[in-house]
Order: C-alpha cells, then sequence, then structure tokens
C-alpha cells in the first residue's frame, strides 16, 4: 500500500473519532420546576450535552430557570408539542408535574427522541401502558428517573439476592417515610400530583426491592391509604404561596399508603409508605429466605440509600450466624442523579437498552394503581396487566 494511503487511512480514522467527541447531544427539557434543577446540574457537568430548549406551561418561568443556571442559546417554548416540533432533539427529560407525564413522553417518542422520563412513571397503569405502547412502536430508549439503582448499597442488596445466600425468597417487608414531610407545591393536588406519598417515594422503595429479585409479576394487592396529616391544618406546612391551612384545604392525595401484594413465584410483599406520621420509621426492610435473611435498616427521611450496616442472618455449619455488610462509598465522586442521566445518554450512545427499563416499572406501576383501587373498593383485587 502507498505511503499516501496510509495516512489518509489514518487522518479518516482520526477525523471520525474526533467527531464523534465533539458531536453533541440534543437536549429539551420539559417542565422547569425543582426537579429539573438536579437534570440541569449534572447536564451541565457533561462535555457532550447542549441544552437546546426547554418548555414550560408558565410564561416565563423556563427563560428564568435558564438565566438562573447560566445557560444560553436556548430556545423557549410554551408546550413540549411546539417544542418538539421545532426541534431537531435526541432526547428530552420530562420533569413535569405526575399527572402530565405520560402525553409529552408519548409524543417525544411518537416524534422519534428519546426519553428520560422522571418517577413516578405515570399516575394510573392504563397510561403507563399506553407510553409502553408508544415507546414499542416508536423503537426510541425510554428510562424512567430512578437515581438509586446508581447508588451502590442498593446494588449489593440485588448481588446479595443474586448470590443465592437467601435461598427462595419467600417474604419481604419494605417501605419507608418521615416523620413530618409533606411535600407542597403541585404534590399535593390530585389535579397534577394525582398520587401522594405512594408515587413520590413509594415506587421507589418498591423499586428497591423488586429490582433485587428479578421484578416478578404482582397477581393480588390488598391496599389502604389515608390523609390524616396533609388534611390537619396543625400537621401541615406553610409556603411561599400558602398558609398551612390553605395547604390542608387543597390536600387531595395520599400522605400514608399500606399493601399487602402477592407477587409470581409465591412471594409475599409487606408494604408501607408514609410523608408523615407519629413514629421515626416505620420498620426496616427484611428480605426473608429459605436459607437467610437480610435486613436493610431504614433511613429517617426516605433519600435512596440504606440507613445503616445491613445485617445476612443464616446458618454455617449448624450454628446460627450473623454478619454485618458495612457501608460502601462510591469512588466515581458523581452523584445519584448525574449517574442516572449519564447512564441513559451513554445507553443512546451506545444503542443499549435503557438502564430502567418500562418493562420493569410497568409493575411497579401496577403495584401503586392496584393499591389505589383496593383501597377505594376495601378489599383485595387481582392485578391485570394488559399486552404491549
Amino acid at each position: 500500500m502507498a505511503n499516501d494511503q496510509v495516512l489518509n487511512q489514518f487522518t479518516q480514522s482520526f477525523e471520525e473519532e474526533k467527531a464523534a467527541v465533539t458531536k453533541k447531544l440534543k437536549i429539551g427539557i420539559i417542565g422547569t420546576g425543582w426537579i429539573a434543577e438536579a437534570h440541569i446540574e449534572s447536564y451541565k457537568e457533561m462535555e457532550d450535552v447542549e441544552i437546546v430548549a426547554a418548555a414550560d406551561l408558565i410564561p416565563g418561568k423556563a427563560e428564568a430557570f435558564m438565566k438562573r443556571y447560566g445557560v444560553e442559546g436556548v430556545r423557549f417554548y410554551p408546550s413540549h408539542k411546539e417544542m418538539i416540533d421545532n426541534e431537531e432533539l435526541d432526547a428530552v427529560s420530562v420533569c413535569t408535574y405526575n399527572t402530565a407525564h405520560a402525553i409529552p413522553t408519548i409524543y417525544a417518542l411518537e416524534h422519534g427522541v428519546n426519553v428520560l422520563l422522571e418517577k413516578p412513571f405515570t399516575v394510573t397503569l392504563d397510561e403507563a401502558v399506553e407510553v409502553c405502547r408508544a415507546e414499542k412502536k416508536s423503537g426510541k430508549l425510554l428510562s424512567i428517573g430512578f437515581q438509586p439503582r446508581g447508588d451502590v448499597n442498593m446494588q449489593m442488596i440485588k448481588k446479595i439476592v443474586d448470590s443465592g445466600v437467601l435461598g427462595k425468597i419467600y417474604y419481604i417487608q419494605t417501605g419507608g417515610g418521615r416523620r413530618r414531610g409533606i411535600p407542597n407545591s403541585t404534590f399535593i393536588e390530585k389535579s397534577t400530583g394525582g398520587i401522594g406519598a405512594l408515587g413520590d417515594i413509594g415506587c421507589y422503595s418498591l423499586d428497591m426491592v423488586l429490582n433485587a429479585i428479578g421484578y416478578p409479576k404482582p397477581l393480588t394487592v390488598s391496599g389502604y391509604k389515608s390523609a390524616f396529616f396533609g388534611t390537619n391544618p396543625e400537621t401541615q406546612y406553610a409556603d411561599r404561596f400558602h398558609t398551612a391551612e390553605e395547604n390542608a384545604k387543597r390536600f387531595s392525595v395520599d400522605d400514608f399508603a399500606a399493601a399487602f401484594i402477592r407477587l409470581e413465584g409465591d412471594i409475599v410483599l409487606d408494604f408501607r409508605i408514609a410523608w408523615a406520621m407519629h413514629l421515626d420509621t416505620p420498620g426496616d426492610t427484611i428480605i426473608m429466605g429459605t436459607k437467610g435473611g437480610l435486613r436493610i435498616p431504614s433511613t429517617e427521611c426516605w433519600n435512596g440509600t440504606v440507613g445503616g450496616e445491613m445485617t445476612l442472618y443464616h446458618d454455617l455449619a449448624g450454628v446460627m450466624m450473623e454478619e454485618k455488610i458495612p457501608i460502601l462509598k462510591d469512588s466515581s465522586g458523581k452523584g445519584l442523579f448525574y449517574k442516572k442521566i449519564r447512564s441513559f445518554l451513554d445507553a443512546i450512545i451506545n444503542n443499549e437498552p435503557a438502564p430502567v427499563p418500562t418493562s420493569q416499572i410497568l409493575y411497579n406501576q401496577a403495584i401503586i394503581d392496584g393499591i389505589y383501587k383496593s383501597s377505594e373498593i376495601g378489599k383485595e383485587i387481582e392485578v391485570e396487566i394488559p399486552e404491549i
């Protein structure tokens, strides 16, 4: 091969590599409330990302948001539809209030845009099914915003279960909550939040254990929910726009939920979650198996990790043993939101499956939906998940 041909070969390879490095993913943000702050902070750290557009229903809100974070050159739109219709986007972060999750996600997928959707997946199972069908038809990537998946201690729980040291799992107790931790804004009204503590932090708690055991299909749910604290001015909070009395009057979601759930594989899940209660915790997470048990300490305020050293209980040579599993430290130096967004973008770039796939979170949503339906009629119901 002639020298110039050899040089041209290397030059072409170098130029292609350079182009790959310099090409930036064009990102749009739908909804610029407080959860979008974690997204933009993470995106700003990434050299291969360019935030090109933002949409928000409230006039001037997106502009003020981008100005606050020093992001220039962004085009603004009053709706997700106008933004997607007028931009060539690689991906969007959907950071709207809960009841507005499904519509912009479906629209983005139908128009060939990858989506990172904040939790909860949706408010109802029917909405989740519609989103999954749009995803399947589009062939685009949709990942759900469950950042606790990136926590090394959460990953250790799954490693312990996968190792087989617990044997066959037959019973799980899980949940979490806050002694006083009712949020405000759009979270507490049914028209915007749709679901309360159950969707806000309950979906995380469910994911912690369901992901660890391989996300078996839910079969039946007996659920309960209440709102004794959210509707009481004495246990409510004032915010910038409302008094405690006003927030109590507009509170129309759950602040506590509990359920008894039967899963495929003859597994029982005992669940409870709270925004407010007269306890510091509703209990540790416990995973019971035929060969061993695992206790996962609860956190004071459910925050996506474990509350202390886990304990593994098992027998060794006929002797009952207890082993402490120390808290692991993440050596990456990156926060969970950064890792969540980075894994989503890397999946797009490398044509890989979604980091948190809808095939799993659909079951999570089915349980939440089942708890609500069961609590409304006061008896156990069968979980029916339509074909996607």
